[in-house]
C-alpha cells in the first residue's frame, strides 16, 4: 500500500501557495478601488470526533476579507487526518466502518461581491485518502446579473485547462458541474456553471502526478480568469433593483450550501472549524 503522507504534504504546500497568490491578487484589487482591506488569518485545530484519540488531528487557516469590492471573501486551507465516525464512513469513497481512517488537504474559496454586476464565485480543490487516494474540485461562476461575455470567458478558460490534460475532461466536468450545482427544490441551477470533478483516483505515483498537475491547472486558471472579470465589472453603476436581485440570489446560494454541498457536510462530520466551514454563506441575503 502506498504511503500517501508525502503526497498529502506536497499537495498541501501547493494549496497554501495558491492561497497566498489568490489573496495577494484580491488585496491588489481592493487597493485599486481605494480600499486598504486585507485578509485576516485565523488558524484552527481540528477537534477529535467520537472514537478518536486526542492526538494530532491537523487543522487549517481561515482567511477572511471584507472590503469595498469583495463584500465577503473567504479563502481557507486545511490539512486534517483521523477517523470517520462509523455512521459516516460508509458514505465516503474507499472508507467503511471497518476502515474509517482518512486524510484530507485542500483549499476552498467563496467570494461574495459588493457590486451585483460582479459575479460571485466558488473554487475548491482537494486531495483525500482513505483506502483509496483521489483529487477533486472545480470552480463555478454565480452571477446575480449574468453577462454572456463573462460566462463564455470563464468557461473558455477552464476548457483550455481541461483540454491540456484530457480530451474529454471539459465536457465531462462541465456536465458534472451542471448536475451538482443544482437546487432540486427550486428547480434551478446555482449559477452559470463551470467544472466539477471528484474521485480522480491515484492508483500509483504516475496517476498522482497527472492528477496533481490537472488540479494545479484548475487553481492557476481560476487565478487568471476571475480577477479579470472582477476588474471588468466592479466600477459599474447599479440600481436598488439590481441589489435586490443579488440578495434574493444569495438566498438560493445559502440554501444550496446548507442543504446539498458535500464540502459543508464533510467539514461538519469530521470536526472541522465551524466558522471556516460556513464562511461560504453570504453576509446578507433575502427570501421573498
Amino acid at each position: 500500500m502506498t504511503d500517501w503522507a508525502p503526497y498529502t504534504r506536497r499537495a498541501g504546500e501547493w494549496f497554501q501557495t495558491l492561497r497566498d497568490q489568490i489573496c495577494a491578487e484580491f488585496e491588489a484589487i481592493e487597493r485599486e478601488a481605494g480600499s486598504d482591506a486585507a485578509f485576516q488569518y485565523t488558524p484552527w485545530q481540528r477537534a477529535a470526533v467520537e472514537g478518536e484519540s486526542n492526538g494530532e488531528t491537523g487543522g487549517g487557516t481561515r482567511g477572511l476579507m471584507k472590503g469595498r469590492v469583495f463584500e465577503k471573501v473567504g479563502v481557507n486551507i486545511s490539512t486534517v487526518h483521523g477517523t470517520f465516525a462509523k455512521e459516516f464512513a460508509g458514505s465516503v469513497n474507499g472508507a467503511s466502518p471497518e476502515a474509517p481512517q482518512f486524510s484530507a488537504t485542500g483549499i476552498s474559496l467563496v467570494a461574495h461581491m459588493a457590486n451585483p454586476h460582479v459575479p460571485a464565485v466558488h473554487m475548491n480543490t482537494r486531495f483525500l485518502t482513505t483506502t483509496k487516494a483521489w483529487f477533486g474540485g472545480g470552480a463555478d461562476l454565480n452571477p446575480p446579473l449574468p453577462y454572456a461575455e463573462d460566462t463564455e470567458e470563464f468557461h473558455g478558460a477552464f476548457q483550455a485547462a481541461c483540454d491540456a490534460h484530457g480530451p474529454d475532461y471539459y465536457e465531462r466536468y462541465r456536465a458534472w458541474a451542471d448536475e451538482y450545482f443544482y437546487i432540486p427544490h427550486r428547480k434551478v441551477h446555482r449559477g452559470v456553471g463551470g467544472i466539477f470533478y471528484d474521485h480522480l483516483e491515484c492508483a500509483d505515483e504516475g496517476a498522482w502526478e497527472a492528477n496533481f498537475a490537472f488540479t494545479q491547472a484548475v487553481g492557476r486558471t481560476f487565478l487568471e480568469v476571475f480577477p479579470r472579470l472582477v476588474r471588468r465589472r466592479m466600477g459599474l453603476d447599479f440600481t436598488p433593483a439590481d441589489k435586490a436581485q443579488q440578495l434574493e440570489w444569495r438566498g438560493r446560494y445559502a440554501e444550496f450550501n446548507l442543504v446539498y454541498d458535500r464540502g459543508t457536510l464533510f467539514g461538519l462530520k469530521t470536526g472541522g472549524n465551524i466558522d471556516a466551514i460556513l464562511m461560504s454563506l453570504p453576509p446578507e441575503a433575502t427570501w421573498s
